[in-house]
C-alpha cells in the first residue's frame, strides 16, 4: 500500500527546516536548490507537507475532541489547553484551537510547490514523458485542492464579522513572500469572507479539473492504492462545506437568520446547488449510515464509501486516552446528558414527546442506534463480549461501581464514556500484552454533503419545495437520512415538523447533524456559524443501584437537570476567534472580529 509514498520520509526531510509564519520576512528561497527541486520526491516532499499537517485523529486538540467545549461532553484531563478554555480561557494571546501559522506554513509549501515542482528540470518519471506529464497534472490539481483546505480551515477558524459589520476571513495567499515583498506584510489586511470563499472555490475548480473521480490501477503514475490522496469528490465536497458556512448567518452583516435580502438567498441556493453538484457531478453516491466497522477494525485497504478523504492509525492511542479507567483508560472525554437526549426514540419522535414512549428510568432502550455507537453508558459493554459498564452507586454496599465516579479519580464527570472511534476489542491496555487496532480518521464524509443540502436548501426554499438547479427538498434529503440512520419507515414525527415550516425543520437537521457528526469536531463550529447558544451547562447522570433495580437521576428532561460544567460563553464575541496578538502587531491595519 502506498498511502502517500515516502510520506514518512519527506515529512522527516521537510523537518530539517524550521516553519516561519507565511507573514514573517524572511526569504522562501532557501528551497530554491537543485538538492530540493532536483529529486522528484523531494520536490513532492514539499508539497506532501501539506496532507502530513492534517490531523490523523479527532482528539488532536491536546488530545481531546472539541466536542469538550461544548455541550456535547467535558473533559477530565484537567491540566489541558480545552479544559481551560471550557471554562472561558481564549484571548488574542491564548488560542488552543487556533491554527493560523500551521495554515500558513502549508500555503507556503503549497505555493512554493507550484512554482518551483512542475517544471521541466524536474522528471517524476524520466523513462515516460507522457506518464511525467500525467503526474504533473495530478499534483497540480492536488496543490489547488490542499490549498484551498487549508483555506478553508483557516475561514471556520478565524472567519468573523468585525465591529463595522464587515465579513471578514483571511490573508489569501497564492504565491510565496520574497525578500522585495517585506514592505508589504504591513500593509496586509484579511480578504472579505466572500473574497476567501471565490478563492476556495476556485482552488476547488482548477483541483477538479485536474484530479481523477477515484484512483485505479489503469492510471499513469498512479494506483488503486493512492490513499489519502485527493480526488475530484474531495474536492466538490470542500465546495460543499465552504458555501455552506458562506451563507451561515454568524457571517452576515446582520448576524442572524433574519436577513431576507436576495444576497443571503443566492449564497444559500448556492450551497444548495453545490451540494447537489457534489453528489451528481462527483458521484458520491446515496446516503449511508455510519457503521461500527468504519470507525475501527475491519480492512485498511478498503476505504468506506462514506469516507471521501481519511487518514488512518494503527495503534492504541484513542483507547489509552479514553477508555474507562478501570480498563487502564484514562476516561479523558465524558459525552453530555445534552447530547445523550438529543438522539431520538427508535419511532422517530424526540424523547419530550410523548409519542416517543421514553422511559427516564429505562433511559437506553429503543433509541436511534447511533447513541450505542456513540456513548458507553450505563450497562453498554466496553468490550466485546465484556462486561456491562459500571456507572453507578450501590446503595446496598454503599461503594461505588467499577466505572463509576468516585471508584477512580479518573473516571467518568458525566456518567457516560466515548464509545465512537474507540476499539471494542477486548484487553487493548493490558500491561504487557497491548494490542493495537486498526482506525478510520474521516477528513470529509460524503454524509456531511447531504446534510449541507439539507440546511441549504430548507434556508432557501423551505422544507417541501426544490431549488432551482436541485432534485429534491430539504424534507427528501432527511426522510432518507433518518430512514437509513434510525429505521424509520412512516416518520410521522418529520412530516409535522415540516409542515410547521423554515425554523422548526431548521432545529431538526441541526440537531441530526449534532448527532451524526459527534466526536467528529463540528459542533464547535456549527454552535458559532448558526448562533446556536454557546452558554448551556453541560448536564449529567447519576445512578443509584438497589438489589437489581437502577434509579437514574437526571435522564427526565422535564425535570431539573445535573449540571456538571458550566460554559462561560455568553458574550457575542465568543462566536469569533481573535486573530493572533503577534499577526496584529506585525500588521496593525488587519481588523480583528469584533469582541477582540
Amino acid at each position: 500500500m502506498k498511502n502517500i509514498k515516502y510520506l514518512a520520509i519527506l515529512s522527516l526531510f521537510l523537518g530539517l527546516f524550521s516553519c516561519d509564519d507565511i507573514l514573517d520576512t524572511k526569504l522562501d528561497d532557501r528551497y530554491g536548490d537543485e538538492w530540493t527541486w532536483g529529486l522528484p520526491y523531494k520536490a513532492e516532499g514539499v508539497l506532501l507537507n501539506a496532507y502530513a499537517n492534517i490531523p490523523g485523529q479527532f482528539d488532536n486538540y491536546g488530545n481531546n475532541f472539541l466536542d469538550v467545549i461544548t455541550d456535547n461532553a467535558v473533559t477530565n484531563d484537567f491540566g489541558s489547553s480545552m479544559y481551560q478554555m471550557a471554562l472561558g480561557g481564549i484571548s488574542a494571546t491564548n488560542q488552543p484551537v487556533g491554527n493560523w501559522s500551521t495554515a500558513y506554513d502549508q500555503f507556503r509549501n503549497i505555493n512554493l510547490f507550484l512554482e518551483n515542482g512542475l517544471e521541466d528540470t524536474i522528471s517524476y518519471k524520466l523513462s515516460d514523458p507522457a506518464i511525467d506529464k500525467a503526474i504533473k497534472e495530478r499534483l497540480y490539481g492536488e496543490a489547488h485542492f490542499l490549498r484551498a483546505w487549508w483555506g478553508m480551515e483557516l475561514l471556520k477558524v478565524y472567519g468573523g464579522v468585525a465591529s463595522d459589520g464587515e465579513a471578514l476571513g483571511y490573508v489569501i495567499s497564492t504565491s510565496t513572500i520574497t525578500d522585495e515583498d517585506k514592505e508589504s506584510v504591513a500593509n496586509l489586511r484579511r480578504n472579505t469572507y466572500e473574497e476567501c470563499i471565490a478563492q476556495i472555490l476556485m482552488d476547488c475548480d482548477t483541483a477538479i479539473a485536474y484530479l481523477p473521480m477515484a484512483y485505479d490501477a489503469s492510471m499513469d503514475g498512479f494506483d488503486s492504492d493512492e490513499i489519502g490522496r485527493a480526488t475530484q469528490k474531495t474536492a466538490y465536497a470542500l465546495k460543499s462545506r465552504a458555501a455552506l458556512f458562506a451563507a451561515s448567518p454568524a457571517y452576515q452583516p446582520e448576524s442572524s437568520y433574519s436577513g431576507s435580502s436576495d444576497d443571503l438567498i443566492q449564497k444559500w441556493e448556492r450551497a444548495a446547488v453545490l451540494a447537489f453538484q457534489a453528489v451528481t457531478d462527483g458521484q458520491l453516491g446515496n446516503y449511508s449510515a455510519l457503521k461500527e466497522n468504519m470507525m475501527y477494525g475491519g480492512n485498511l485497504n478498503v476505504t468506506p464509501d462514506d469516507y471521501l478523504l481519511r487518514k488512518f492509525h494503527n495503534n492504541n492511542s484513542m483507547e489509552n486516552r479514553n477508555l474507562p479507567p478501570f480498563f487502564l483508560g484514562n476516561g479523558y472525554t465524558n459525552p453530555s446528558q445534552n447530547l445523550v437526549d438529543a438522539f431520538p426514540a427508535s419511532n422517530g419522535f424526540p424523547i419530550t414527546d410523548p409519542r416517543s414512549d421514553y422511559d427516564p428510568q429505562n433511559p437506553y432502550v429503543d433509541r436511534d442506534p447511533r447513541l450505542a455507537l456513540t456513548v458507553i453508558y450505563n450497562g453498554a459493554s466496553v468490550e466485546q463480549g465484556g462486561r456491562g459498564a459500571e456507572i453507578y452507586f450501590d446503595q446496598d454496599s454503599g461503594k461505588p461501581g467499577l466505572d463509576a465516579p468516585g471508584y477512580d479519580y479518573k473516571n467518568t464527570r458525566t456518567g457516560y464514556y466515548l464509545r465512537k472511534w474507540i476499539s471494542n476489542q477486548p484487553g487493548m491496555l493490558i500491561v504487557g500484552e497491548k494490542k493495537n487496532d486498526f482506525h478510520m480518521h474521516a477528513v470529509l464524509r460524503r454524509a456531511e454533503v447531504y446534510y449541507n443540502w439539507a440546511e441549504a436548501a430548507n434556508e432557501a426554499v423551505g422544507p417541501t419545495a426544490v431549488v432551482p438547479g436541485t432534485d429534491r427538498s430539504a424534507l427528501d434529503i432527511m426522510r432518507d437520512i433518518r430512514k437509513k440512520s434510525i429505521g424509520v419507515n412512516n416518520d410521522i414525527y418529520l412530516d409535522e415538523i415540516a409542515a410547521q415550516g423554515k425554523d422548526a425543520f431548521r432545529e431538526l437537521i441541526l440537531n441530526e447533524r449534532r448527532i451524526e457528526f459527534a466526536f467528529e469536531n463540528q459542533r464547535y463550529f456549527d454552535l458559532r456559524r448558526t448562533l446556536q447558544p454557546l452558554n448551556e451547562g453541560v448536564k449529567g447522570v447519576t445512578v443509584n443501584k438497589t438489589g437489581d433495580m437502577f434509579t437514574y437521576v437526571g435522564t427526565n428532561p422535564n425535570a431539573e437537570s445535573l449540571i456538571v460544567e458550566d460554559r462561560p460563553f455568553s458574550d457575542m464575541k465568543y462566536y469569533y476567534t481573535p486573530i493572533p496578538y503577534s499577526e496584529l502587531l506585525k500588521s496593525p491595519n488587519m481588523k480583528n472580529n469584533k469582541g477582540w
